[in-house]
C-alpha cells in the first residue's frame, strides 16, 4: 500500500462519509444461471457509525459486504473507502488495506481449531508482517478488551460459542482496523450471549470510534444501530436512522488508525 493510500483515513473528515457505495451492481454468472444479487445500490456510511443491514435470504445483504469490503469484486458502479475508489488497488494493495484498515467477524468464528485463542488472534498481525514480539503483546492487548486473557491459552474447542465469538472479535480487533464488518455475529449464539457480544461492540463503538456494520436477521440486534439498512431482491428498500435514539460518537475524538496499521470470503446471502 502507498503512502498516498495508507494517509486516505486520516484524511477523511467525521463530518463525511468514510463508505460509499454509488449504483452497485454484483451479477454472479454460473454458465447456467446468471445471479443478479445487487442492481444498483447506492449507501453512504460515516465514520463512528453502527449500521445494520437486514433482509430476507437472499436479497443480497451478504454480497453487499463482501462488495464493500473489496472481499469480492463489483460488476459496475463505485466503492470508495475514505475518497478512494478501492478498484483502483492492486489486488496486493486491496489485501494489504483489507488488512490495516479492516476487521471481519462471521457467524460461524473462522478461528483454526488447532491454534490457541491467542495464537488465531495473533495470525493476522504475523501475516501482515508484524514481529512475533509485537503480535504477542498487541494479540494479548486486544483479548484483554474482550474479556477472555484467562482463556488465551485454550483451543476453539475447549470454548462455548460466546466465547468463541469474543476471540473473533479480539482477532479482528488486533490490526486495529477503522471499519469492523460483521456478517451474522450473533446467528449462532442464544440471545443472552448475543446480547453480550452486541455489547462489547456498542462499547467499542463509543469508546474507541468504531465503525461497525453488521448484516443480520435479528430485529432485536439490528434495532441497537444507529441506522437500520432494510434490503430486498438486491435492492434497498428503506434506510432508517435510529441516532435520536442512540448517541454517535464524534470520530474526530479518536485519530484515524491507518498509520497503526481478514480474511475469509463467504457467499453471498
Amino acid at each position: 500500500m502507498t503512502a498516498k493510500q495508507s494517509s486516505l483515513l486520516e484524511q477523511a473528515d467525521a463530518r463525511e462519509s468514510l463508505i460509499e457505495a454509488t449504483e452497485v451492481h454484483k451479477t454472479y454468472d454460473t454458465g447456467k444461471l446468471t445471479v443478479q444479487a445487487l442492481k444498483g445500490v447506492s449507501l453512504h456510511i460515516q465514520r463512528g457509525e453502527i449500521v445494520a443491514i437486514m433482509g430476507p435470504s437472499g436479497c443480497g445483504k451478504t454480497t453487499l459486504l463482501n462488495c464493500l469490503s473489496g472481499l469480492d469484486s463489483v460488476s459496475s458502479g463505485i466503492v470508495q473507502i475514505a475518497g478512494q475508489d478501492i478498484r483502483g488497488f492492486s489486488d496486493r494493495e486491496l489485501t494489504a488495506f483489507r488488512a490495516h484498515e479492516m476487521g471481519f467477524v462471521f457467524q460461524t468464528y473462522n478461528l483454526l481449531p488447532v491454534l490457541t485463542g491467542l495464537e488465531n488472534v495473533e495470525l493476522p498481525l504475523l501475516v501482515s508482517g508484524v514481529s512475533s514480539r509485537e503480535a504477542r503483546v498487541r494479540a494479548r492487548a486486544s483479548i484483554e478488551r474482550v474479556g477472555l486473557l484467562d482463556w488465551a491459552r485454550h483451543r476453539p474447542a475447549e470454548m462455548s460459542g460466546g466465547q468463541r465469538q469474543r476471540f473473533a472479535i479480539a482477532r479482528a480487533l488486533a490490526t486495529m482496523p477503522s471499519i469492523v464488518w460483521a456478517d451474522e455475529p450473533t446467528g449462532a449464539l442464544d440471545s443472552t450471549t448475543s446480547q453480550e457480544i452486541i455489547d462489547l461492540m456498542l462499547d467499542l463503538n463509543r469508546e474507541h470510534g468504531l465503525t461497525f456494520v453488521w448484516v443480520t436477521h435479528a430485529m432485536e440486534v439490528a434495532r441497537q444501530a444507529h441506522r437500520l439498512v432494510t434490503m430486498r431482491d438486491g435492492l434497498i428498500e428503506n434506510d432508517r436512522s435510529f441516532k435520536a435514539e442512540t448517541s454517535v460518537p464524534l470520530a474526530m475524538e479518536t485519530p484515524p488508525l491507518s498509520s497503526r496499521g481478514q480474511e475469509s470470503r463467504q457467499s453471498y446471502d
